[in-house]
C-alpha cells in the first residue's frame, strides 16, 4: 500500500528566496531610486540575501513544531 503524503506548509517559506531573487528581479532591475546610497537593484539583492537565512529558519522551525525534525537520522 502506498502512504499518503502529508502537507508540509512550513516548507513554503523556502520559496521566499526564489521569489525574491528570480521572480521579482526584472521589476527590481533599476538604478534609480537609490536606497541607503545603493542603487535599488543592489539594495534588493541585499534584502533578499538577508531574508534567505530567515526563510530557512522559519521552515525548519515549522517542521520541528510538527515533529518532523530529522536531525538525528
Amino acid at each position: 500500500m502506498r502512504k499518503r503524503s502529508r502537507s508540509r506548509p512550513a516548507l513554503l517559506w523556502l520559496l521566499l528566496p526564489y521569489v525574491l531573487f528570480l521572480a521579482v528581479l526584472p521589476a527590481a532591475n533599476r538604478v534609480v531610486p537609490t536606497v541607503l546610497g545603493l542603487p535599488f537593484l543592489f539594495f534588493w539583492m541585499l534584502v533578499a540575501t538577508l531574508a534567505t537565512p530567515l526563510a530557512v529558519w522559519l521552515a525548519r522551525r515549522g517542521e520541528r513544531v510538527r515533529g518532523r525534525d530529522r536531525e538525528g537520522v
